[in-house]
């Protein structure tokens, strides 16, 4: 079976002193994560946002593209 890549923008809220995780979006190719995630920061607000890409199937490979503002520092470790 064909491995599955999935392109991603989180973003990330304060609550109670921790950082919680929000709707992750879709995206159609790393830059466009990239973006998405710069803007949920800037524009929307949020705390922090990170674009990752996540990989493989069934095991999953969670590589970073970049973060802006506050995010955990375990991204790697992201639950779908």
């Amino acid at each position: 079976m064909d491995e599955i890549t999935h392109f991603i923008a989180v973003p990330y809220d304060r609550a109670d002193c921790r950082l919680i995780p929000g709707q992750q979006l879709k995206c159609a190719n790393p830059s466009s994560a990239i973006e998405h995630a710069k803007h949920m920061w800037k524009v929307l607000g949020h705390a922090g946002a990170a674009a990752i890409i996540r990989a493989g199937h069934p095991e999953t490979e969670t590589t970073v593209l970049r973060t802006y503002g506050m995010v955990p520092n375990d991204l790697e470790h992201l639950q779908r």
